[in-house]
């Protein structure tokens, strides 16, 4: 059964990783950087704290708490635990990959730390502030983009960002649930205005 998933999966991001071009490469690569978005991430923030006030400071502590968690279940977890070759370094697809700029990324792809963290971040930012913020949900097509690349330049199966996007859903509801119990003042509570 494992061995068919890993089949389907290989064939899913061949596929996937086969659909580039010339042109698209240097766009995918800058897209990959998470330094490259922060214009995207201070808009965000600026629109946050305008909305929220003092309410601001409970959703930015819990944006990094899904970050910290995301980082550490994924990369130092889950990934080492089940040593999946990312495909830009399995064997078996040497010369099959797209990879671009030499790019390789680290040893192991399971599950993908990008997809973790953008879907970790979109899922508390639609819980936190959809009834406010009702553009809110486009921080999810962030998200897809943003986990894509890695299939692009060839360092992620589908399957490690598919797993990723529900890692990262379960740790976004978790801390906006974590947030919900904390004793924190109504002043800085952005859940208990609604």
């Amino acid at each position: 059964m494992i061995e068919t998933l890993d089949l389907i999966d290989r064939q899913i991001f061949l596929s996937l990783n086969g659909l580039h071009s010339d042109w698209l490469d240097p766009i995918m690569f800058s897209l990959t950087n998470a330094l490259n978005w922060i214009p995207l991430f201070i808009l965000v923030i600026a629109l946050i704290i305008r909305n929220y006030h003092w309410q601001a400071v409970a959703i930015l502590v819990g944006i990094i708490l899904v970050i910290i968690g995301g980082d550490q279940i994924s990369a130092s977890l889950i990934k080492p635990l089940v040593g999946r070759l990312r495909p830009s370094h399995n064997p078996d697809l040497e010369g099959l990959v797209h990879i671009v700029n030499s790019y390789r990324g680290g040893q192991f792809s399971f599950v993908s730390s990008h997809a973790a963290n953008s879907m970790g971040i979109a899922s508390f930012l639609w819980l936190s502030c959809h009834k406010k913020l009702n553009w809110i949900w486009l921080v999810f097509a962030w998200a897809v983009l943003f986990s894509y690349t890695r299939i692009y330049l060839g360092v992620h199966y589908t399957g490690d960002i598919l797993c990723g996007w529900l890692l990262g859903i379960l740790i976004g509801w978790t801390v906006y649930q974590i947030m919900k119990l904390l004793p924190i003042p109504d002043k800085y509570s952005f859940y208990r205005t609604y």
